[in-house]
């Protein structure tokens, strides 16, 4: 199998070259990278061009810097460095960060993953940070899914689900469908990925608008994006917290903002939330 790696990279000078290195090592070899310069203001440029210019496998391309939303932006890079490709070349697409360190094994093993399972559609490792000089699991989402720094798609389930979505929620959307479609999603948690910053540390964006953001443009309805909410506030312990949240999710609905997914495909999500509703609070 051959793997297109995409990775949008802005101002990542003091982490791409670890992230790049990783992939050199990879035991297996048959794979092309496209590093997405969005606009860095660094030296990150020099530090791509430091692989292109000595393995033919690498290549890079510029872009103005695009608008920080989260979600859209990563995506945004993402779909310019996939633009430029033939992915009738490729079996496997990756969507990587340019901040993580993959162990020496990644690419052989889903590999082998993907020939011998052919419903796999997404398959990824698990995510750990370091703390304390020691690398443990971020624990940031449920063992059961890939997270967007390290995705990895079978082509035919990519083409599927219609790629990925410039908007927040993007990483959830893409599981949601591929399940839809009868495909399956996998982590493999022997393959331990390490993070080197932490994600979302840059967003300007208050958590009570994120999260009311990202309930509406995931799609889904008032009741169920009520019930999520109601969840995050319980994890805060901040009934404040719950009203802050729905305010910015009616403002959304009032606005009338556009969504990237259609209405099949918002069927399709709160379907999939309300099984996991009845599932985890019902238990029907």
């Amino acid at each position: 199998m051959r793997f297109l790696i995409i990775i949008p990279a802005h101002n990542e000078e003091n982490n791409l070259s670890f992230t790049l290195d990783s992939l050199q090592q990879q035991g297996s070899k048959d794979f092309k990278v496209v590093v997405v310069n969005d606009g860095s203001t660094d030296r990150t440029a020099e530090v791509i061009r430091k692989y292109t210019e000595t393995d033919p496998r690498f290549e890079t391309i510029n872009l103005q810097k695009s608008e920080h939303q989260p979600g859209s932006k990563v995506v945004h890079a993402f779909k310019n460095g996939l633009q430029k490709q033939s992915m009738d070349d490729f079996d496997i697409i990756c969507k990587f960060d340019a901040d993580i360190i993959l162990p020496e094994n990644y690419l052989g093993t889903l590999e082998t993953a993907f020939a011998a399972n052919p419903a796999y559609g997404l398959i990824g490792g698990l995510l750990y940070v370091e703390k304390d000089g020691h690398w443990i699991y971020e624990g940031n989402s449920n063992k059961n899914h890939v997270r967007g720094p390290m995705k990895a798609y079978r082509k035919e389930c990519f083409i599927q689900i219609g790629g990925l979505r410039e908007t927040l929620g993007w990483d959830n959307i893409d599981s949601i469908l591929l399940d839809n479609l009868g495909w399956k999603e996998v982590v493999l948690p022997e393959l331990q990925v390490k993070l080197i910053k932490v994600k979302g540390a840059d967003y300007t964006i208050r958590p009570a608008d994120y999260y009311g953001r990202y309930f509406y443009f995931l799609g889904l309805n008032r009741f169920l994006a009520y019930i999520a909410s109601s969840k995050e506030a319980m994890k805060s312990k901040s009934p404040s917290f719950f009203f802050d949240i729905i305010s910015s999710y009616e403002n959304c609905r009032s606005k009338k903002m556009e969504l990237k997914i259609t209405k099949e495909e918002q069927k399709a999500v709160n379907d999939q939330r309300w099984k996991m509703l009845k599932k985890k609070w019902l238990k029907m």
